[in-house]
């Protein structure tokens, strides 16, 4: 047997005599387990709920009697957005963005109903999953099983005596990186096991799981060689301990919970209420249609007369109310669009700040490479929120168009006692209106979109590994 396979089945011994580390790794594998099962058992429940309430709402809408099409437009409808399959994996930020939509003529609404907002106030600290286990946990038992595995013989110097017996300072260290690598490997292989199973079903996609299964394979061997690195650099097992912890605080928990107040410090983000009260102030300014002297508006009645060939709106061969709204649509929505343009750019570049500490954070490098793999970044997010409104524009111009094409002008302005019910249309208009649908990203897309978080694990990876190589070139030299 080599003397790498000797140190490596040594050193593992040594885990196994510590009681204290049996106890945390099969508390860890019990960790996984639970988050596994409780977060397939939470995205499946959310799932049921969303396509339940999805159906309500479609057969409400369609239920609806017969009704003037203006008064649909008002009346609204509710969509909700889909899980994808490696929601379970890592939610990323659907439990803080909401998810479900209430769309309305004249309004861009936002999302509703994110979990946190529904939950206890327990979910608020952190939700136990197995990308959080992974990211948070593991690298923690690694610290404790390995922080001595150099220092301690360097400490002991037995580290002088392995090399008299013939052992090379690379092959003890890549002893030490076997054994330690096949702890992290037994780690992991849980929470694989129940991502393969959560999101390996029909129709799942393969590249982005094969991201996201790369990524946390080399956040884990990252871990290996920085514990080994941190130990081979330092004399005592207790510095390597403090330093280690020291780490793993600062990458995991401080700069991933400081980056995101420091990108909202440096590009500040308006509320929902500053955006509706300059939105409303532009909207004042854009014109008002029920205003006959309207320079907009005005001038939009003399087009629509030039057009038809026409001298008053009475002569249309279509409702000009309808015509109206179809304008007053297009206006506001071109609006709500440049506004959420701009809400859209200053969060894309808070992200990449966020990001771009994640040269620093190989945590929040993984953490965003995760989420865009799943799907469950803010790209993702913006994703549903442009398709829903999309969805919106165009349902509520389809009224619009109805009201003008099956609303002749003398009923939709006439006050007598029938003209209530001359107003309306059948009600078998709502059943053909088409349902939303998501359009879920490709897998190419979503790997794409993870690759940056990918390429930044790996340089960590690959520069820890050389500061190893150097490091261990010094190992049992007196300090």
């Amino acid at each position: 047997m080599s003397a790498t396979r000797l140190i490596a089945r040594d050193e593992l011994r040594l885990m196994v005599r510590n009681r204290v580390a049996v106890i945390a790794f099969t508390l860890l594998v019990l960790l996984t387990l639970v988050a596994v099962l409780s977060s397939w058992a939470h995205q499946r429940g959310n799932a049921e709920l969303r396509a339940r309430h999805q159906h309500v709402a479609e057969h409400a809408f369609d239920a609806q009697p017969d009704r003037h099409p203006h008064r649909v437009v008002h009346y609204g409808h509710f969509i909700f957005r889909p899980l994808g399959r490696l929601a379970a994996f890592d939610p990323g930020v659907d439990a803080f963005t909401g998810s479900s939509m209430f769309l309305e003529g004249h309004r861009q609404n936002t999302a509703n109903f994110g979990d946190v907002r529904q939950s206890s106030l327990l979910v608020r600290f952190g939700q136990l999953t197995p990308a959080f286990v992974l990211q948070v946990v593991a690298p923690l038992l690694l610290i404790f099983l390995g922080y001595g595995a150099l220092a301690r013989e360097t400490e002991r110097g037995t580290m002088r005596l392995l090399m008299l017996q013939g052992a090379s300072r690379g092959q003890v260290v890549r002893g030490k990186l076997l054994a330690l690598g096949g702890v992290a490997l037994l780690a992991g292989l849980p929470a694989m096991i129940g991502f393969v199973a959560i999101a390996g079903q029909p129709g799942a996609l393969a590249l982005p799981m094969a991201i996201i299964a790369i990524g946390y394979a080399a956040y884990l061997a990252l871990w290996v060689v920085l514990i080994l690195l941190v130990s081979a650099s330092v004399r005592r097992s207790r510095d390597a301990l403090l330093a280690l912890v020291a780490l793993w605080a600062v990458a995991v928990v401080l700069l991933p919970r400081v980056a995101p107040d420091l990108a909202s410090a440096a590009v500040p983000l308006q509320n929902r209420l500053q955006t509706d009260v300059a939105i409303a102030r532009d909207l004042r300014r854009m014109g008002d249609s029920h205003n006959p002297d309207d320079p907009h508006f005005a001038a939009f009645k003399q087009s629509v007369l030039k057009r038809y060939g026409v001298k008053q709106v009475e002569d249309l061969p279509v409702n000009y109310k309808g015509l109206l709204a179809l304008e007053g649509e297009r206006l506001t929505s071109e609006l709500f669009d440049r506004y959420a343009g701009k809400s859209y750019a200053a969060q894309d570049r808070q992200n990449a700040l966020v990001e771009g500490v994640g040269v620093l954070s190989p945590a929040i490098a993984l953490r965003s490479l995760s989420m865009a793999a799943a799907g469950t970044d803010f790209a993702g997010h913006r994703r549903f929120l442009e398709q829903a409104e999309a969805y919106r524009y165009a349902l509520v111009q389809r009224l619009n168009r109805m009201q003008a094409e099956a609303v002749s002008y003398s009923d939709d302005t006439a006050t007598d006692a029938d003209a209530d019910r001359r107003k309306r249309v059948a009600a078998d208009n709502w059943g053909q209106m088409p349902d939303f649908t998501y359009r879920a990203p490709s897998g190419a897309a979503l790997a794409a979109g993870a690759l940056p978080g990918l390429v930044i694990v790996l340089g960590w990876l690959a520069v820890a590994g050389l500061l190893l190589v150097r490091a261990s070139r010094r190992l049992g030299e007196r300090r």
